[in-house]
């Protein structure tokens, strides 16, 4: 893993099929991501409007190089031209504002509606893996597809907290999470396309193993028993025989023998240690951890995101690869989607989406009795001085009108949109 090396370009040698990224806060620009692949020049025109010295730009996702630079041509002394006159330049201004939430809360219907189809699609491979291996390790891989292809294009990271409508059935799969959690870090990572690929399998079928344990066992909120944790521990070295047996790459056969593994040497099922584990399945390692953490089976004792990546920092660094570890606290922020929070005005909130540029600044879902939560209140903090999150809550400490308000989901669930094609 190294840093990444940064490819910058003047405006003027922007170019259609270039992949650009916008150093700025999401609210200061018009586009949908702050890093897509131009597609026409009217996208150039709007970036070049944006007044930036230079735009930074990735020469492996682009399409062709950078313009040359031109010499500078030589003008004529003209009178300078007339000032325009913005008559109101606050209502302007304010306008923006509204539309890039209104595209916000577009996005976060979106990827429920995106989760909700992938739910299924894993509640279907987990019942169907036993009888037809080939048909549903096809309808994995299209899946893992999918979500590749959304992130080494045009798409970017979206997290959101799913919160799951009156009635609906709960969405939340721990293997859709691990799966996405551990694509969103590997994005990060210096990794091939075909490796990122075999992670998102091996994260999908990471818990095959435990089909074949009684659900009275794997399903248990009480206390295991050693006999049952003895069983539960089996769990890894069966869901590999598995994969091996059904045909599943070496690589995804390693990541279910070793995503329970610590880099101390304290895992199971074989006390691996440090570079004894599988790169890929230290990546496992660490979000399965940290999805347990958010979703045990008794919902009693689930931490917050933020609790959960507190309490793995603080008491269980030495299982983690630590830059696995660190990374995964970068990209789900300091308050990560799903976190309750207490602002400097008294207000609560959910945060919804990370501000990747203002970690301790993100968006957040506000309880605001007088406006319906079809069309929800989003603030981005980023772009309030005067606000900030002061605490981070358990659902047991919101008022009760707050609770009921910002439904917050028994399971915390992630997702990722991709951006929207042109014309949608």
């Amino acid at each position: 893993m190294t840093t990444e090396t940064l490819h910058y370009i003047k405006p003027e040698q922007l170019h259609v099929g270039l992949y650009v990224h916008i150093d700025l806060g999401w609210m200061e620009h018009p586009f949908p991501f702050n890093n897509f692949k131009i597609k026409n020049e009217s996208q150039i025109a709007e970036i070049r409007k944006l007044g930036l010295p230079q735009v930074r730009y990735d020469p492996l996702r682009s399409d062709c190089d950078p313009l040359p630079l031109q010499a500078p041509p030589i003008i004529a002394e003209t009178p300078p031209p007339e000032p325009v006159v913005v008559e109101d330049e606050e209502a302007a201004k304010q306008a923006f504002h509204e539309k890039r939430l209104n595209e916000l809360r577009q996005a976060i219907q979106e990827c429920e509606r995106k989760f909700s189809q992938a739910s299924s699609t894993v509640r279907q491979i987990e019942r169907d893996i036993q009888q037809n291996p080939p048909k549903t390790l096809d309808q994995a891989q299209e899946l893992v597809d999918s979500m590749v292809d959304s992130l080494l294009t045009e798409g970017d990271v979206v997290l959101h907290a799913m919160q799951p409508k009156p009635g609906a059935v709960e969405h939340y799969t721990h293997a859709l999470n691990v799966t996405v959690l551990s694509l969103m870090l590997a994005k990060s990572l210096e990794m091939t396309a075909e490796n990122i690929r075999l992670l998102g399998l091996g994260s999908i079928f990471h818990d095959i193993g435990k089909v074949q344990i009684p659900d009275r066992i794997t399903k248990k909120s009480d206390p295991l028993t050693k006999a049952e944790l003895s069983l539960i521990h089996q769990h890894c070295a069966m869901g590999a025989k598995f994969a091996n047996d059904v045909g599943m790459h070496t690589e995804v056969v390693r990541i279910i023998l070793q995503h329970h593994e610590c880099m101390d040497g304290t895992g199971y099922p074989s006390r691996l240690k440090e570079s004894q584990i599988d790169r890929l399945a230290r990546i496992v390692a660490v979000v399965n951890l940290y999805d347990n953490l958010c979703n045990p089976l008794n919902v009693a004792q689930a931490m917050t995101p933020y609790e959960a990546l507190s309490h793995m920092f603080a008491h269980q660094r030495t299982k983690c690869d630590p830059a696995i570890l660190k990374l995964l606290i970068k990209s789900l922020g300091v308050y990560p989607p799903g976190s309750l929070v207490r602002l400097s005005d008294n207000r609560h909130g959910i945060v919804v989406s990370v501000n990747p540029n203002k970690p301790l600044r993100p968006f957040v879902l506000l309880h605001a009795p007088d406006v319906p939560r079809e069309i929800p209140l989003l603030v981005d903090l980023g772009e309030q001085a005067s606000l900030s999150i002061t605490h981070c809550l358990r659902p047991n400490q919101l008022p009760e009108d707050a609770l009921e308000y910002l439904r917050p989901a028994t399971r915390i669930s992630y997702f990722f949109d991709k951006e929207k094609p042109e014309g949608h």
